[in-house]
């Protein structure tokens, strides 16, 4: 009988592409944030002269990096990996039972990776104006509320997102629009809780920012809070699911893409164009099989 399982060896030669497309969208959502951030809130910035009501400048913030969000979601890249660019995204899919371990131990530290890169092109780029204050690296902190209402804030927020994940990829009618909704949810977040907690809810976000910083003074809270957050999301959804609920571990299951995560291949299932992926183990594959690139 042969082994089936997916090692780290075989994980690296068969599914680096989606492990690299992770960091880019990482590298890509932190490189909008940066330069869109030291644009709005750099002291030297025109644009921040122009535009003097906080509230109108933080309005546009949660405006781009909705779209950013829902860009990377469907961009060719980001229907291959599925577009997780969030650790605690990758966890609360594999508590779900649709990523493999080494899968999810690789995609994650891409995105830690892809984050910093993220980081370090916007320093390279503006210098300064962005690494001094106000914007000092587009750090995460505890508002003036304090650091509980901080956890409960990123907590909840990522409690949100997850379940609107778990529940928009596993209904045939909403599954396309997941996308739609991630970057809804994240511009009315940062729209309305940046005060609270500077709305992160992606501990590689956060850790991106705080490294150069040299600030992980409240590093722990964006690690705790948005992990705890999605994984009762996870625990909820499990107590409710139907037993048929169907999805994978992709936020955008596009069709004409592979899936490493229910061995999807559109070459060898061209029959099944636009209907939703099987959840884990349904997918022609046996669980921790590689799909080839």
């Amino acid at each position: 009988m042969p082994d089936d399982r997916l090692t780290i060896g075989r994980a690296l030669r068969t599914h680096w592409p989606e492990y690299l497309m992770e960091a880019w969208g990482l590298a890509t959502l932190l490189v909008s944030a940066g330069v869109f951030a030291t644009l709005l809130e750099a002291p030297g910035s025109p644009l921040h002269h122009a535009l003097p009501d906080p509230l109108v400048r933080r309005a546009i913030m949660a405006l781009v990096m909705g779209c950013t969000a829902v860009a990377i979601v469907y961009s060719p890249w980001g229907k291959r990996s599925g577009a997780h660019i969030n650790p605690a995204v990758t966890l609360g899919f594999f508590r779900l039972g649709r990523i493999e371990p080494v899968d999810a131990a690789f995609y994650i530290l891409a995105q830690f990776a892809g984050a910093c890169l993220g980081v370090g092109l916007v320093w390279i780029g503006l210098g300064a104006m962005f690494a001094d204050p106000p914007v000092h690296f587009i750090i995460t902190q505890p508002g003036a509320s304090g650091v509980s209402i901080a956890f409960v804030a990123e907590a909840a927020m990522a409690f949100g997102l997850m379940l609107t994940i778990a529940v928009a990829v596993g209904v045939r009618r909403l599954a396309s629009l997941t996308g739609l909704l991630v970057g809804g949810l994240i511009a009315a977040y940062i729209a309305l809780f940046v005060p609270l907690s500077g709305m992160s809810i992606n501990p590689a976000r956060s850790f991106a920012s705080a490294l150069p910083a040299h600030d992980l003074s409240a590093l722990w809270l964006y690690f705790a809070a948005p992990v705890l957050g999605m994984l009762v999301a996870v625990e909820l959804y499990r107590l409710v699911q139907s037993e048929h609920a169907r999805g994978c571990a992709k936020l955008n299951h596009d069709m004409r893409y592979r899936c490493i995560h229910c061995g999807y291949a559109p070459d060898a299932a061209s029959h099944d164009h636009g209907q939703p992926a099987p959840p884990v183990g349904d997918g022609g594959r046996t669980a921790g099989e590689p799909v080839a690139p």
